[in-house]
């Protein structure tokens, strides 16, 4: 997932987050997120299944690039919104999800960039969407790393990182398809991962800035040349056996 050239300038720092920074209500409602994606895990790993099985299951032959399930995963109640696919290969990623969370679930109050430079349209008003986070497997059906890229990558109506970071708590995918295990599973990873979220969102606009500084006449939203903006790799027994020490 590298950038295909290397910036002028060093890129901004991507801290990691640490449980210990972490206030006491927010580890226990991390924890408790975490503890039913291992109930996810269990029901699935009984049944011989993981996630991006249930994910494919049914669709037919895996190509690179289709989105599966093929007409995407809406909630119309929440417009919370995903879909997995894979075009990156490797050995680290089998593919990744992207989750999105539509209008009109994102407040009027909330302003996509004011952006002169746009030379594509972006998704306006009743189409708004904005792109929280992207999550990528294993070969194994287990998520490996989080990850946020450029608005080209996902065609999204570009929200400032702290818009974005509001948005969070309003991704909820509620209702049984293509799988309710999975269901679950990505709703409470955004909330196990909110603190890596954030700090991959907050990076994200560091080095959208950055790049725009030193392109000042290009559109960067649109620059094949920046496709990943940052990466994290997770483990949810690794963080939440860190969340676990903090608070027994």
């Amino acid at each position: 997932m590298s950038m295909t050239t290397t910036p002028l300038q060093p890129l901004p720092k991507l801290v990691v987050p640490v449980a210990a920074s972490l206030a006491t209500a927010d580890i226990r409602r991390l924890r408790e997120a975490g503890a039913r994606i291992r109930e996810c895990y269990r029901v699935m790993s009984k049944g011989g299944v993981n996630i991006v099985g249930e994910v494919l299951k049914g669709q037919g032959t895996f190509f690179e690039m289709t989105h599966y399930p093929l007409d995407d995963v809406l909630d119309k109640d929440s417009h919370s919104q995903y879909y997995y696919h894979a075009h990156r290969g490797g050995e680290q990623e089998h593919g990744h999800f992207h989750t999105f969370l539509r209008a009109p679930a994102i407040p009027a109050e909330l302003c996509m960039l004011d952006y002169p430079q746009a030379s594509e349209p972006w998704p306006q008003k009743e189409q708004a969407i904005a792109h929280l986070v992207a999550i990528a497997m294993d070969a194994w059906g287990y998520p490996s790393s989080l990850f946020a890229c450029n608005r080209w990558v996902t065609d999204e109506s570009w929200y400032p990182a702290e818009a974005v970071i509001s948005m969070l708590d309003s991704f909820v995918i509620d209702h049984a398809n293509p799988s309710w295990p999975v269901n679950i599973w990505l709703s409470n990873m955004l909330v196990l991962f909110r603190p890596h979220i954030e700090a991959l969102l907050v990076h994200r606009d560091a080095v959208i800035d950055q790049w725009q500084a030193q392109y000042p006449e290009q559109d960067i939203f649109e620059d094949r040349q920046l496709e990943i903006t940052g990466q994290l790799a997770i483990s949810v027994d690794d963080w939440l056996a860190e969340l676990e020490a903090v608070l027994v």
